[in-house]
């Protein structure tokens, strides 16, 4: 037996959770209240009503307080605010404590119930004093939270190597394990700087257009095969997978390059 939810997102491209709508009428798109293991908390309708299945939840599941009202959008547009204000004390905070850390972004609970400071670091840190001289001047609970180079660059965000805004702070709401492997199927330089994003790690591309690659592949032939063109017979030492198109060396060391659409119906060798 389903359970009918609700996805909600509380940042642009975030993982999405499942909410119990509770017989509240709620559209996608919609800013609601609900609250969370963190609090009370102020999110997105990133996914209308639906059924899924209870191995899909995370027990308990927990229900939409409420459709967020005026004041409530008021006072998430003044959290926002206070934000910025909080991360300007905090790296002032930082530097009289000398603390080998950079401070990413800081983020409000709805209910002011709790600030978290996310900060990235080469190693561990000590941060107690620090958090006792935040818990002093904002009078609510404090969180340190130490994140990775890729969560990093999903919040801090910026232009990928494509000239795109970066797919992890656009659409990507979760980071899939990335290996070499993935760049070699896909005949793309070894060249780290060639293939790593914005934060210095494999870009996350090349996993979810692995299957297109994998397509575009089946049509063409493999470097180093053989094939016969209208010159004679020639070994293919190149080819472009976006393109379409090989690169054919023929005997007397000319290179020529061909369509794989000119190719079809060529016999290999």
């Amino acid at each position: 037996m389903g359970k009918v939810v609700v996805g909600i997102s509380f940042e642009k491209a975030g993982k999405i959770y499942y909410f119990d709508p509770d017989g509240i009428e709620i559209e996608k798109g919609s800013k609601v209240i609900v609250e969370t293991a963190r609090g009370i908390e102020y999110g997105k309708v990133v996914l209308e009503k639906k059924e899924v299945s209870e191995p899909e939840l995370v027990a308990p599941l927990k229900k939409v307080i409420r459709k967020a009202t005026l004041k409530d959008k008021a006072k998430h547009e003044k959290n926002i605010q206070l934000e910025e204000e909080a991360y300007d004390i905090c790296l002032k905070k930082i530097e009289e404590h000398e603390l080998p850390m950079n401070l990413i972004e800081v983020e409000y609970t709805f209910d002011h119930n709790k600030i978290l400071f996310y900060f990235t670091a080469d190693g561990r840190v000590d941060f107690r004093e620090l958090v006792k001289d935040l818990a002093g001047v904002f009078k609510t609970r404090i969180e340190l939270r130490q994140i990775g180079v890729r969560d990093e660059a999903k919040m801090v965000g910026g232009l990928g190597p494509c000239g795109r805004i970066a797919c992890c702070c656009k659409f990507l709401r979760d980071f899939d394990p990335i290996s070499i492997n993935l760049a070699k199927k896909q005949d793309l330089s070894l060249n780290p700087a060639k293939i790593s994003g914005l934060c210095g790690r494999l870009m996350c591309c090349l996993k979810y257009e692995s299957k297109i690659y994998k397509q575009l592949k089946e049509e063409m032939p493999e470097k180093g095969e053989t094939v016969k063109l209208e010159v004679g017979e020639g070994e293919v030492v190149d080819r472009n997978l976006i393109k379409q198109t090989v690169k054919v060396k023929v005997s007397e060391g000319e290179l020529i390059e061909k369509d794989v659409e000119e190719l079809k119906g060529i016999d290999k060798v």
